[in-house]
């Protein structure tokens, strides 16, 4: 009987929604230009900050680290980025301690590029940390969390937001419904870039498809990245709805040439909305999920 008692209270246990599992690590963060900056080691070099990025596919250091923290250098990559593409070399050796918990990618790379810009940070933290763990970060509280995937269980209120992607290491995919400035509602698919500080970027076949783009309300811009630079005009949208949640006057960059995004998306969706919500991305379930936040 007992044992029966038992067993009916650890399968109860099991089963019940409230259960939520402690992260493996909680830090705080900084916000660099409404960019999530995680302070981390790499080889036992403390004092770092890397930006954390859904948008990249590896992990990026500074070339200024390669060498102090012996790094073996072990071929090169191209990068694609918004403007063009860039040769990266690569490394392996590479080992992260994140909040306590380490992060051991296969290789890392290294922008030639950066060593000549203003150091803002040491590093990206790209798609290996979203693998690794489920993410949740609050950039209006400053606050990082990473779960362990197999025993991570959400039992808050906020919205599940469902992701897709298009390939292993790529950027994470939503359906989203934008409003033009003409009253008409556009739903499309859209890649989540937290490395980017704008609210929405939208690719230049896609304004001109649905005829977005008003002269009058928007201002002459600019976005830079992996590449160099592109032409922008920024204004705003009357509306971004994702799910339920519904965004009004997002901040939106209408790209004059190219897209910041694959041949078939919208655009992407940046930090400029991401940041008034406590945002959980779980990839191993395909996942994100939107809460509210406040300072």
């Amino acid at each position: 009987m007992r044992a029966e008692l038992f067993l009916a209270v650890a399968l109860g246990f099991l089963a019940c929604p409230s259960f939520a599992v402690e992260p493996v690590a909680r830090i705080s963060i900084s916000a660099s230009r409404d960019r999530v900056m995680v302070p981390a080691s790499l080889n036992e070099s403390n004092g770092l900050a890397f930006m954390l990025d859904t948008g990249f596919s590896m992990t990026m250091i500074h070339p200024d680290l390669a060498e102090p923290l012996k790094l073996r250098r072990v071929g090169e990559i191209i990068v694609e980025g918004i403007a063009g593409e860039e040769k990266a070399p690569t490394y392996e050796g590479a080992v992260f301690n994140i909040g306590g918990v380490k992060h051991e990618p296969r290789r890392v790379d290294a922008l030639t590029s950066d060593a000549n810009r203003r150091r803002r940070r040491d590093g990206i933290l790209g798609s290996g940390v979203f693998r690794q763990f489920v993410v949740e970060f609050d950039l209006a509280r400053k606050q990082l969390a990473l779960y362990s995937p197999t025993n991570f269980n959400y039992a808050g209120k906020g919205e599940i937001i469902p992701l897709r992607f298009r390939r292993r290491g790529t950027t994470p995919i939503i359906d989203a419904t934008i409003t033009g400035t003409n009253g008409a509602a556009v739903r499309a698919e859209f890649e989540i870039d937290t490395g980017c500080d704008s609210g929405i970027c939208l690719g230049q076949d896609f304004i001109q498809a649905n005829h977005l783009l008003d002269d009058s309300q928007t201002r002459a811009g600019a976005k830079f990245g992996v590449g160099g630079g592109t032409s922008t005009r920024s204004g705003h949208l009357p509306q971004l709805q994702i799910g339920s949640t519904k965004i009004d006057k997002p901040q939106t960059d209408f790209f004059l040439e190219g897209s910041p995004v694959d041949r078939g998306l919208a655009g992407h969706i940046g930090m400029g909305v991401l940041k008034h919500f406590k945002v959980t991305f779980d990839y191993l379930r395909k996942q994100m999920i939107l809460e509210p936040s406040s300072p």
